[in-house]
């Protein structure tokens, strides 16, 4: 089916709004991704804050983003869980509204073996045979991982056509790279490590600061195909506001910055809750030190 998208992608953050879903504000952070540069929507994913979405919920998130991108750059919606029949419920529902991929967890809680795991994606795949998959694989927060002669398996699917990777295994990566034919896509899951992931041959990234600096980091996915050197310092200059970030629970820290923006309230959805204000502030100092430095 080939790449449903190359370069960063952003894993889009959901606002809430006296508890519920803000889609103004979402179409309107849809509009500014797409308007800085960023190569495709993921919608419902853990950054979204997908497992706490209802369905009703979801359906109005994907049609949002589906009307924002308007065929012009891919959306893509999650769809997984640690149920087979609900994913493939929910992906066939996504399939309707129009999405053009989705990505898929490993299960959890319940998680499975390495033969379940491919019983599991294989089912949703024969469901959904003429729309694209990408599988996504967190141990951290699933308690499973996908091996890799599980992945080259999985990758002859024709509509599995790639991997998000959120385990910071580089060498796992090289292994993985080494099993699988060369259309088949891995994308980073982790922003402190896109440009080593992409030196070692990833396709791009799902990214959760992306929400806030998207064109810089699509800047540095180019940069790391054609000028190494540069690449390099953009990352050095990108990495402070990054490790800001990553040192919260995601998506905490990363919804400050979208409310900053503009882009809807400072809420997020229980059981998370919101930072304190002086962790707030001390994000915000960050990236408008990035934001100085880069207008400099």
């Amino acid at each position: 089916m080939g790449l449903l998208f190359e370069g960063v992608s952003a894993a889009v953050t959901t606002p809430f709004k006296n508890g519920k879903v803000d889609l103004e504000s979402f179409e309107k952070h849809l509009q500014f991704l797409k308007e800085n540069d960023i190569q495709a929507f993921i919608v419902n994913g853990t950054t979204g804050e997908g497992s706490t979405l209802t369905d009703f919920e979801k359906r109005q998130t994907i049609e949002t983003a589906v009307k924002v991108a308007n065929k012009e750059i891919p959306v893509i919606a999650g769809t997984g869980s640690n149920d087979t029949q609900g994913s493939i419920d929910a992906s066939l529902e996504a399939q309707e509204l129009g999405v053009d991929g989705l990505l898929v967890i490993t299960p959890y809680y319940n998680k499975t073996t390495q033969k379940g795991a491919i019983a599991h994606f294989t089912a949703i795949a024969d469901a959904v045979v003429d729309l694209p998959i990408i599988l996504y694989d967190v141990p951290a927060r699933t308690g499973m991982s996908l091996e890799a002669e599980t992945v080259a398996v999985l990758s002859k699917r024709p509509n599995i056509v790639g991997l998000k990777d959120a385990t910071g295994d580089l060498a796992n990566l090289t292994r993985m790279l080494n099993l699988v034919d060369e259309d088949f896509a891995f994308y980073g899951g982790n922003d402190d490590i896109a440009l080593p992931f992409y030196a070692a041959g990833g396709k791009g990234l799902i990214s959760v600061v992306a929400n806030v600096i998207p064109s810089e980091h699509q800047k540095l996915y180019m940069l790391a195909q054609n000028d190494p050197k540069e690449a390099l310092q953009l990352n050095n200059r990108l990495f402070p506001f990054t490790d800001a970030i990553g040192a919260e629970l995601n998506p905490i820290s990363i919804k400050a910055v979208v409310s900053h923006l503009g882009f809807g309230d400072y809420e997020v959805r229980l059981p998370l809750v919101a930072l304190e204000d002086e962790v707030v502030s001390d994000i915000m100092r960050s990236y408008e030190a990035l934001k100085e430095g880069m207008n400099n």
